[in-house]
C-alpha cells in the first residue's frame, strides 16, 4: 500500500494540493488525472521519494517499479542489463557476486558472502532474469537483436520502451508510471494494457490516453480544488461523478461569495452610522467566511474549431506508385490511392512502418508548403483544386522562431488580423492575458502544440495533416481536438496511437504492416473487427 498523510505542496502563491490524506490499495489500479500544471508529476515524485513533501508524510513499499524519465542515464549499460536493474536488490546482488568471483584470492568470508548472494539471486528469480527481461522487451517491440546492444545505440522511442520494461521487471509491490504510452504504437499499448490488468500490486499511472485509462484503471485519483478526490472506475466514470461534485462545490462557492458581498454592502452603508455593533459582527462574519479561499476548479478547456476559408474541389488528392527508401531499406513501395473531400483517413500500424514517411512523400510538392523533393523517390502526386493544407508535424523542433512573443509569431501568418483577434485566438487555446506575450523560447511542449493549433485555425485550411498531434496535450485538450476533428467539414490525414481518436474521427484506414499498406474504406472499429 502507498499512503499519504496531511501532504501539502505549493510554489509561491500557487497551491497544488493542501493537507491531502489518501491511500492507494494493493490490487487496485489508479489513474492520476488533472490538467497540465495541476501537480500530477509533482505528486508522483512525492510518491517515488524523488521529492520530499513540504508538509506531511508518505509511506511506500520497499519494492517500487518507477518509469524513469532520463533517457540517457543508462547509456553505458546493455539493454538487457538496464531492464534487470529494475529489481535493485537483485542487481546489487549480481554485481557483488560478479566482483567476488573475479577476485584472484577468495577468503572464507568471501565464500560465506557468496552463499548469501546466491540466496538473494534465487529469491529474486535471478536465474531466469535474462529470459524474463527478454519477454518484457519483446512485448514492447524491442527485437532480440537489440537486447545485447548498449542503450546509447538505441533511438529515443526505443529507450523509453526499455525504461518501461525496467519499471515492470521484478514483480514490484507498486508500479508508478508517468505517461507510459508515450512513443508506444497501438500494438504495444494493447500489450501493456493486458500486462497491467494482470498485475496484482498497486498501480498509479498518469496518462493522457482516455482509452488506456478506461481500459486499465479500477479507480481514478483526480487532482482538483487543491486536493485529491478518488473515484471508482476509469476516466469516463470519473468525469460523470466529478460533474456532480463540481456543480455542488461551485454552488457552495457562489453562495459564500453572495453572502460576503451582502455583508460588505451592509458594512459600507452603515460603518459611519449608529449601527457600530452590527457592523462589527458582520466584519467578523466576513473574516470567518474568507478564512479559507473559495475552492476553484483548475480545469481549463481549450476551444478548438477548424473552419475552412473555402472548400476544396471534390477530388482532394490522387497519387500513384509512391516509393521511398532509405538506402537499401524500402519503406513505401508502389502505394496508390484517391482521396475525396470530407474523408478522414487514419494512418495506423506499428512504429517505424512508414506512416510519417508517406505523409512527407505526399507533401513533397504540396501547395502552400516548402518543396522537399528528397522526401519522395518515385511516383506521382496530384493535389486537387483549391487545396489548402494545415500541417501539424510530429517533430516541432525549429518550427517556432525564437526571439519573439507568442502574439508576434502568430500574427505574421495573417498580418491583416487585428491584435484583438490574435489575442482572442490565443485565449481560446489557454494563452490568457499576459501569457500571449510569453517568449517563444520559453514555451513548454504543450504550449508549443497549442500555438501550432492557433496557427492552423488562423490559416483556415481545408485539408488537415496531423502527425501525432496529442503527444504534448492533456486530456481536456485531446477531447477538444477530438470534437474539432469530428466537426471539421474538410479532409483529414491523421497519424495517432490514441484509440478514441482513431475510432471516433476516422472514416477510412490506411494500415501499415511490414512494407504493405492496406486501404480500408470504413471506420477503424470496422477495420479492427474485420482483421479479428
Amino acid at each position: 500500500m502507498i499512503a499519504v498523510n496531511d501532504v501539502s505542496m505549493r510554489y509561491g502563491s500557487k497551491v497544488l494540493f493542501d493537507e491531502v490524506t489518501t491511500a492507494f490499495q494493493p490490487g487496485r489500479r489508479y489513474g492520476l488525472t488533472g490538467p497540465n500544471g495541476a501537480g500530477k508529476s509533482t505528486f508522483m515524485k512525492l510518491l517515488t521519494g524523488e521529492l520530499p513533501p513540504q508538509r506531511g508524510t508518505v509511506v511506500r513499499p520497499a519494492k517500487l517499479g518507477v518509469l524513469k524519465q532520463d533517457q540517457f542515464a543508462f547509456d553505458s549499460y546493455r539493454v538487457i542489463e538496464t531492464v534487470i536493474m529494475g529489481n535493485q536488490r537483485l542487481w546489487a546482488a549480481l554485481e557483488e557476486r560478479e566482483f567476488l568471483y573475479a577476485k584472484a584470492d577468495m577468503t572464507h568470508e568471501d565464500g560465506m558472502r557468496l552463499g548469501e548472494l546466491e540466496g538473494i539471486v534465487g529469491e529474486e528469480d535471478g536465474y531466469t532474469a535474462e529470459s524474463d527481461a527478454a519477454i518484457l522487451l519483446q512485448g514492447l517491440d524491442i527485437p532480440d537483436q537489440l537486447h545485447e546492444r548498449h542503450m546509447a545505440e538505441l533511438q529515443g522511442g526505443q529507450k523509453v520502451r526499455v525504461l518501461l520494461a525496467q519499471a515492470l521487471f521484478g514483480h514490484p509491490q507498486a508500479l508508478l508510471l508517468d505517461e507510459p504510452t508515450n512513443h508506444l504504437d497501438l500494438d504495444s499499448i494493447h500489450w501493456l494494457i493486458d500486462f497491467l490488468n494482470r498485475y496484482d500490486g498497486t498501480l498509479i499511472v498518469i496518462s493522457h490516453d482516455r482509452h488506456f485509462l478506461n481500459a486499465v484503471c479500477t479507480h481514478t485519483a483526480d487532482i482538483d480544488y487543491q486536493t485529491i478526490i478518488t473515484y471508482t472506475g476509469g476516466y469516463d466514470d470519473m468525469v460523470v461523478a466529478k460533474t456532480q461534485i463540481r456543480a455542488r462545490v461551485e454552488a457552495d462557492n457562489a453562495q459564500r461569495a453572495k453572502k460576503i458581498a451582502q455583508l460588505n454592502d451592509f458594512i459600507a452603508r452603515f460603518s459611519a452610522g449608529t449601527r457600530s455593533s452590527q457592523v462589527q459582527s458582520r466584519r467578523k462574519e466576513v473574516e470567518r467566511l474568507q478564512t479559507t479561499e473559495l475552492a476553484r476548479s483548475n480545469i481549463q478547456r481549450p476551444y478548438i474549431r477548424f473552419v475552412s476559408a473555402r472548400a476544396s474541389g471534390r477530388h482532394v488528392l490522387e497519387f500513384k506508385g509512391i516509393r521511398k527508401a532509405y538506402g537499401p531499406h524500402v519503406v513505401i513501395e508502389g502505394f496508390d490511392a484517391i482521396l475525396s473531400r470530407g474523408e478522414k483517413v487514419v494512418l495506423a500500424g506499428r512504429n517505424g512502418q512508414g506512416k510519417t514517411t508517406l505523409l512527407k512523400a505526399l507533401m513533397a510538392d504540396a501547395p502552400g508548403l516548402p518543396a522537399s523533393p528528397g522526401d519522395i523517390d518515385a511516383g506521382t502526386v496530384k493535389w486537387g483544386h483549391e487545396v489548402a493544407i494545415g500541417y501539424f508535424p510530429q517533430d516541432h523542433t525549429g518550427l517556432i522562431e525564437k526571439g519573439m512573443t507568442a502574439v508576434e509569431w502568430l500574427h505574421q501568418f495573417d498580418p491583416q488580423a487585428s491584435r484583438q483577434d490574435i489575442h482572442g485566438l490565443l485565449g481560446q487555446m489557454l494563452f490568457s492575458g499576459e501569457e500571449g506575450l510569453k517568449p517563444t523560447e520559453a514555451l513548454s511542449g504543450g504550449e508549443t502544440a497549442r500555438l501550432l493549433f492557433c496557427r492552423i485555425m488562423l490559416q483556415k485550411p481545408n485539408v488537415l495533416i496531423f502527425d501525432e498531434p496529442t503527444n504534448h496535450l492533456d486530456l481536456e485538450s485531446i477531447n477538444a481536438l477530438n470534437i474539432a476533428l469530428q466537426k471539421f467539414e474538410g479532409t483529414v490525414l491523421l497519424v495517432t496511437h490514441d484509440q478514441d481518436l482513431m475510432e471516433e474521427v476516422g472514416t477510412r484506414v490506411w494500415h501499415f504492416d511490414s512494407g504493405r499498406i492496406h486501404d480500408f474504406k470504413g471506420a477503424y472499429e470496422e477495420y479492427a473487427a474485420s482483421m479479428a
